[in-house]
């Protein structure tokens, strides 16, 4: 029997194959991608040159960082919300990141 974070991620892949959006798991550095899924954590970061504003998003196949350069906080940009986004794909120790990524929050359901 599937647990309850193995249906969610189905669910997430689903609706990300539905919006028209590239899975998290296949895009790769350098590439414009449209993205989507849900926000797991939302983290402020102060730094005295410039402040940063991190998301976490997961589609149920893989995450996505978004990071907001000069950011403190951005109206909708919460744990558990569901977004798009696009913009181009970095790699930053390892891990996919959009800096400054074009979003579009979805309702919440």
């Amino acid at each position: 029997m599937a647990s309850e974070a193995e249906l969610d991620a189905e669910e997430l892949q689903r609706s990300t194959a539905e919006s028209g959006c590239v899975s998290a798991c296949d895009v790769r550095r350098g590439q414009l991608v449209s993205v989507s899924g849900r926000l797991r954590t939302v983290v402020y970061t102060p730094r005295t040159n410039l402040p940063t504003l991190e998301a976490d998003l997961y589609d149920g196949s893989d995450v996505v960082t978004l990071v907001w350069l000069g950011r403190r906080h951005i109206a909708g940009i919460e744990p558990g919300r569901a977004l798009s986004v696009r913009g181009r794909i970095a790699l930053r120790e390892g891990r996919k990141v959009i800096y400054n990524p074009y979003y579009e929050l979805e309702l919440p359901r």
